[in-house]
């Protein structure tokens, strides 16, 4: 379990991943149109805001609710898993 820092907050880490130039660009525009008072609207938490949102979607459709297992190894690169 991360180390929560003296403020309070989770340590934020480094992800890679591969989005289409649109929603990209679409997400930079809103965080800089957003960056100023009241909103103070990073990319990161745009983006860490809109994963909660889905992750709890996700969870009360395929999984009761509940946070999904803890995964044994890490993701591999590469083609999707199948089903």
């Amino acid at each position: 379990m991360p180390r929560i820092a003296p403020t309070g907050e989770l340590p934020k880490v480094r992800a890679t991943l591969y989005l289409s130039a649109e929603v990209l660009n679409e997400a930079r525009n809103a965080a800089v149109f957003l960056a100023g008072y009241p909103v103070r609207l990073t990319l990161t938490k745009l983006a860490e805001d809109a994963l909660r949102k889905e992750l709890r979607r996700l969870q009360d459709q395929y999984n009761g609710g509940r946070e999904f297992p803890h995964r044994g190894e890490e993701l591999r690169g590469g083609r999707p898993i199948a089903a």
